[in-house]
């Protein structure tokens, strides 16, 4: 499903100073229905790695492919079409403050040109999925943390994604919602979707017990069925 070849990243430098390795020699798979964890210190290469997959940046050398398909050699007009089968979840929520949960998850839809009636339809299911159908005319002021990441999760749900690409997404999050996100992307990879999740939360990954590729100022240094965040 996910496949990244010999992979390198690297940011030109500036007068403030010299070129920035971001990734060096990067391979992996990642099956369908897969859950896997992408570990590592602050800077290690963890976002570049999602971004790479997304197709906002380009990598330097090597080859990413997406269902086969070398996602950096796709028209920009084939990128949306890319998108809507990835979900990305962040630390920040990236919600809009003006709009309640309903209201957040139906303007994704709205979007990418989706009807009202499959509005109507969808966004109290995924509510309803994330464990949020009672808090739907809530504005984000008036959720908790973990209720917000819950709402990032449900809209980068809506759309039924092959992968979701979670990255940091308990960084803000005390350790009781922290553990609810996790049980909640794990629910999420069991009803068939493939889970990516980048963190250095070193508690979630040793209670996993999933599979964990580590990186290391760029470079993958362990990848293990059943890993451990092992630094």
């Amino acid at each position: 499903m996910v496949k990244f070849q010999n992979v390198t990243k690297i940011y030109p430098g500036h007068a403030a100073g010299p070129a920035t390795v971001a990734l060096e020699d990067v391979s992996f798979e990642v099956k369908p229905e897969e859950f896997v964890s992408i570990v590592g210190r602050s800077g290690a290469g963890k976002t570049t790695l999602l971004r790479l997959l997304l197709a906002e940046e380009k990598p330097t050398r090597g080859q990413i492919f997406f269902d086969d398909i070398d996602v950096h050699k796709l028209p920009s007009n084939r990128l949306p079409q890319l998108r809507k089968k990835i979900g990305a979840v962040f630390q920040d929520y990236k919600l809009l403050p003006n709009k309640t949960a309903y209201e957040n998850i139906a303007y994704v839809m709205e979007v990418i040109g989706l009807s009202d009636k499959e509005i109507a339809r969808d966004v109290p299911e995924v509510l309803e999925i994330v464990g949020l159908k009672d808090r739907t005319n809530n504005f984000p002021t008036e959720l908790s943390g973990g209720e917000r990441q819950r709402v990032a999760i449900a809209r980068a749900l809506i759309h039924r994604p092959e992968v979701i690409l979670a990255d940091e997404p308990t960084g803000n999050l005390d350790p009781y919602h922290t553990l609810d996100i996790i049980r909640l992307l794990l629910k999420i990879q069991e009803m068939g979707t493939t889970v990516i999740l980048a963190t250095h939360d070193k508690e979630t990954i040793n209670r996993l017990g999933k599979r964990v590729i580590t990186l290391e100022e760029g470079r993958i240094i362990r990848d293990e069925e059943k890993g451990r965040f092992i630094l």
